[in-house]
């Protein structure tokens, strides 16, 4: 995937317009950061920029707005964080475009926070006017924010044509470089581990990694419609029944490659702390939650012998202990492989972090949706619109 990067770039004494993903989470009245992961992952390419003499223009969405100035999905927080982040000011203007945010761009050595772009409808909607506007602020265009890159937007598509040259980011070159290693050339035996509830979120991925990969390990509560696409029992477990005859279809197609539990920890309802036993067919009035020792086992034992490995999904419900096990057990069987890792998604992410394994996994993805599409074999029009200048 050749793309101009940023250390490509004559960069001294130009304005640069840095797209990065600081969609945070707030705290109830959108006062407070509670996690500042997006802001860290941004500042290797922000100091990239000011110590090669830019100027920085940053860019980046927070919530769903809807067109809509909502206080509570002001970007004002982010560059108080940001200054402590970096150790310089941060000005922050009042909107993204317009005289007054003109009027406030920044000098060399100087960094500049434009308010959400989401509080214009026009920034969702791609449209050339918007992304004009957007490309007057700036000398040259950097992509950073992968977590966007499958969403053709302005800031991430449209304002390209604008401007004499664009490139990635630091940041979204390691988002790619990982992506690109574990799909197209993985080193082998790969194994692709996916959890999550539902068929139909994972279909395309199955269908695309089943293709490259040596096994994908299936778990969590789709885990189940295949089961019952084998006419197994699966009790009151979650189940896709307009998805079981896709389920029958993939595992003729993929055969052996598709592994599936063998054992299930169920209980009654779901609930913290509920009384919970391991079974190998799940009676009626039961739901499966998370896999069993055995199910364990017959993973970790596959994992053991990875030389890549990629993992999207919790294998149970992961937030409510005690069925988070497998996803925990699974995360420490990652960990210590020694295999090249990337894990993606939200729940097996927090699994990792929890286990304080995140030092042991090669790369932590920072788009969820993104990594998924990716995975899927599906284009990315933020990197699309890089490498097709």
């Amino acid at each position: 995937m050749t793309k101009l990067s940023i250390e490509d770039l004559d960069l001294p004494g130009k304005r640069v317009f840095i797209r990065v993903d600081f969609n945070v989470p707030l705290a109830p009245g959108g006062k407070e950061i509670t996690s500042d992961k997006r802001i860290r992952a941004a500042i290797p390419t922000i100091e990239f920029a000011l110590q090669h003499g830019a100027a920085v223009v940053l860019a980046s969405h927070l919530g769903r707005p809807k067109g809509k100035r909502n206080a509570e999905m002001s970007l004002a927080p982010v560059a108080k964080r940001l200054e402590e982040l970096i150790g310089q000011p941060v000005a922050f203007a009042p909107d993204c475009v317009g005289p007054a945010v003109e009027a406030m761009l920044p000098a060399p050595g100087h960094v500049l926070l434009l308010e959400n772009l989401r509080y214009h409808a026009e920034e969702e909607a791609n449209a050339p006017a918007f992304s004009a506007q957007l490309a007057r602020l700036c000398d040259v265009y950097v992509n950073d924010a992968f977590g966007t890159a499958h969403r053709a937007h302005a800031s991430t598509v449209g304002m390209i044509p604008f401007v004499k040259q664009a490139a990635a980011g630091l940041l979204m070159q390691q988002e790619l470089k990982y992506l690109t290693m574990v799909t197209k050339h993985p080193e082998r035996p790969c194994v692709a581990i996916l959890g999550g509830a539902k068929v139909s979120d994972k279909i395309d991925v199955i269908e695309n990694l089943a293709k490259t990969v040596d096994k994908v390990l299936i778990g969590g509560a789709m885990a189940y419609t295949f089961l019952k696409s084998q006419g197994l029992q699966v009790g009151k477990s979650l189940v896709e029944d307009d998805k079981l005859e896709l389920a029958r279809a993939l595992l003729a197609q993929f055969g052996n490659k598709l592994v599936l539990p063998v054992d299930h920890v169920v209980a009654a309802e779901l609930k913290r702390g509920a009384d919970c036993t391991t079974v190998t067919e799940i009676p009626d009035g039961m739901m499966g939650l998370d896999i069993g020792a055995q199910t364990v086992a017959l993973f970790c034992g596959i994992i053991a012998g990875a030389k890549t490995i990629i993992w999207n999904g919790p294998m149970g419900v992961f937030e409510k202990p005690p069925f988070d096990r497998g996803t925990m057990s699974l995360a420490r069987a990652v960990a210590g492989s020694g295999a090249i890792s990337l894990v993606g998604g939200g729940d097996s992410e927090k699994a990792i972090q929890t286990a304080g394994l995140s030092d042991k996994i090669s790369h932590v993805s920072t788009g969820g949706g993104a990594s998924l599409e990716f995975l899927s074999g599906i284009e990315l029009p933020g990197v699309a619109a890089l490498t097709n200048r």
